[in-house]
């Protein structure tokens, strides 16, 4: 997976000290740092916080999800709201899989502003309760730029009754100027 970048250049020491030029630095001990398009951030926050989800490494996982959260989940149940009634839901279903794998493709994300909207496909497989598993879904996500992160103010998931189709369907004409998300 790609490197994480943010978005701004750090280059040696702190701004205002002074250097010693008998202090050299190798090309290892500076750390630069190039500005990421915000759809590409919005990717690879995505990847690392299924990556967490996958782990169960709750930790992790906050730090991409926002405080006011809303939470609409796959089964028929009503939503959730806040970090932390998603993190007792989380960590109740965690309790009851064993080996899971959840695949994300075909990601979609559209910025506008400081808010955004990035959907994909997925596909789990495990056990849940000491029994094989095989779901197939869409999840669509909201977020919003908040003190420069991009962070979920909502998780919309809904799962489908039919495994994947094994024959790739028509392809969609894409909207103008939009784009399928990087690792697509």
């Amino acid at each position: 997976m790609a490197l994480a970048i943010s978005s701004f250049l750090l280059v040696g020491g702190a701004a205002g000290q002074k250097q010693n030029k008998n202090d050299k630095k190798s090309p290892q001990d500076i750390d630069i740092r190039l500005p990421m398009p915000d759809a590409q951030a919005i990717d690879l926050m995505i990847a690392q916080m299924l990556g967490a989800w996958q782990v169960g490494d709750v930790e992790m996982m906050r730090k991409f999800y926002a405080d006011d959260l809303t939470m609409v989940s796959g089964a028929w149940e009503q939503p959730l709201f806040g970090w932390a009634n998603y993190l007792r839901a989380y960590q109740a279903q965690r309790a009851r899989v064993q080996g899971g794998r959840l695949d994300r493709r075909n990601t979609y994300t559209k910025v506008m502003g400081d808010m955004a909207w990035s959907t994909y496909q997925w596909a789990f497989t495990g056990q849940v309760d000491g029994k094989p598993v095989d779901a197939f879904g869409h999840t669509t996500l909201v977020l919003q730029k908040r003190a420069g992160n991009w962070i979920i103010v909502m998780n919309h998931t809904s799962s489908v009754s039919s495994p994947e189709p094994t024959a790739p369907a028509t392809a969609v004409p894409q909207p103008s100027g939009a784009a399928p998300s990087p690792g697509d």
